[in-house]
């Protein structure tokens, strides 16, 4: 950490001391406040008997970011009730629990088990009732050569022993069938995932849906922690602590509230504050750079809120447009699918939007600290000129993020030779084009957004210069002070 210190705003006890509220600077505190004894670090400290406060100047690492008391009190007195409010909805939404059904066996609704395939031996499909792979010969046959009636002159399937590892059942043994053209193989001792259907004949209660991935997964998430922290050190670790609390917010606020019948759109925007509060003060600090992310972030997060709702109702979007909305819709017909589809803007915006106004606020602030007679309009332009690069690299990674995403879809299109304008009628492309859209015109009005603020709150509120601190002549800057380590 010692790379890239977070100032503390608390770290500043009367109103005309100057606080550090960027990053990779120095810091000129009054020596009361112990900065150096406190965060363990080596920092250059002025000491002025006659004012008891420090200034910053632009030699060596930079002036900190002057951010007086009062101005602290005006940041808090905007995010304070809008910390409050969240902290009320997050009490007054809270689900008991995702809400018990009956599961229709369909889909993701299934029960599912562990288990573990023992033996895999070859088969004549015409024996154990398999379909035969079409012959080789004929490669544009009919769509029945991979139907019930599929003929060919050999064909070889796969029979599995698959003994259930996890439930009431386990130890119990069944047999699964594995067609010649059939994605997935199977091989002795692998685990798998198998569904359970407790009302269907014996024989048919358990079928392999899918094959267990637990190790690999885990060992791939341990690598990108370990890297994170590598790289990021204590920082990266926070990172990591605030994409727990994220997750966990998602899974055991956000979506069992949603299955309640709370309003998808007033829970999407009381989590997504609870996210952003959480992880930003948590990987960037409590001061007051952060608070200035966390308002344009909030800012922008009500610009997208505003028009996701009304393009989504002018465009009659109804949100119900896969296999797994429609399933939902089925299992809870009240549940306002428009408004799961909302909900899902304003999250998925919620990430980059973060990563976009931190940026822009630590760029006026290392702008501000490596010219401190930049004014604010100054300020602005120069970082806004960054924040323009920004805009286009993020847009284009949302479309082509979404683009990807939709690639199966698209290439549906393309085989059936829709024209643009009949693709982009249909409502689940419709839905990408204005999640797209809305998600694009909040991230672009973050940059001015973020950046005005910043400015103004770097450039405001500074210790006015007393006659001893006039620059000398010929001088750079502010007279120089007795320092003490």
């Amino acid at each position: 950490m010692t790379s890239d210190p977070d100032p503390h705003p608390h770290l500043a006890p009367t109103a005309s001391s100057v606080t550090g509220a960027g990053t990779d600077s120095t810091g000129h505190a009054p020596a009361e406040a112990g900065a150096a004894d406190q965060r363990g670090r080596t920092r250059e400290t002025v000491t002025d008997p006659g004012h008891g406060h420090g200034h910053g100047h632009g030699h060596g690492h930079g002036p900190a970011a002057p951010v007086s008391r009062h101005l602290r009190k005006v940041i808090a007195a905007v995010l304070i009730p809008f910390a409050v409010a969240v902290g009320a909805g997050l009490l007054l939404l809270w689900p008991a629990g995702t809400p018990d059904h009956q599961r229709s066996g369909i889909g993701l609704d299934r029960q599912t088990e562990r288990a573990r395939v023992v033996e895999v031996v070859d088969a004549a499909c015409s024996e154990v009732g398999g379909q035969e792979s079409p012959p080789t010969s004929e490669p544009h046959g009919d769509a029945s050569g991979t139907g019930a009636g599929a003929a060919g002159k050999s064909g070889s399937c796969e029979k599995a022993t698959i003994e259930v590892i996890t439930g009431e059942n386990q130890g119990r043994t069944f047999t699964e069938l594995i067609q010649p053209d059939a994605s997935r193989k199977l091989t002795a001792g692998q685990e798998v995932v198998v569904a359970y259907a407790p009302d269907a004949p014996r024989d048919l209660q358990y079928s392999v849906t899918d094959v267990a991935r637990g190790f690999p997964m885990v060992l791939l998430a341990a690598v990108f922690a370990v890297a994170v922290v590598a790289v990021g050190r204590l920082r990266g670790l926070f990172a990591l602590v605030a994409l727990v609390v994220s997750f966990a917010v998602l899974t055991l606020f956000i979506l069992p509230a949603i299955l309640s019948g709370s309003n998808p759109l007033v829970v999407a925007v009381v989590g997504s504050g609870a996210i952003m509060l959480i992880a930003l003060y948590t990987c960037h600090g409590v001061t007051a750079r952060t608070s200035v992310a966390v308002l344009g972030t909030l800012i922008s997060l009500l610009l997208i809120g505003v028009l996701g709702s009304l393009f989504i109702g002018w465009a009659q979007l109804t949100g119900n447009t896969s296999d797994e909305t429609a399933l939902i819709h089925g299992l809870y017909p009240s549940r306002d699918m428009s408004g799961l589809l909302l909900a899902g803007v304003i999250i998925g915006s919620l990430g980059v939007l973060d990563d976009v106004t931190v940026t822009q606020t630590s760029a006026v602030w290392e702008l501000k600290q490596a010219n401190p007679a930049l004014t604010v309009r100054g300020l602005y332009r120069a970082a806004i000129r960054i924040g323009r690069d920004h805009i286009a690299s993020v847009v284009n990674t949302l479309v082509l993020a979404y683009a990807g995403a939709a690639l199966p879809l698209l290439l549906l299109f393309s085989v059936a030779q829709s024209g643009v304008g009949t693709v982009a009628n249909s409502e689940i492309v419709a839905e990408e084009i204005v999640r797209t859209l809305v998600g694009s015109i909040g991230l672009i009005a973050s940059v001015p957004v973020t950046t005005a603020l910043a400015a103004l709150v770097v450039s405001a509120d500074r210790p006015a210069t007393a006659p001893d601190t006039a620059p000398a002549p010929g001088g750079r800057g502010r007279r120089r002070r007795r320092r003490r380590a």
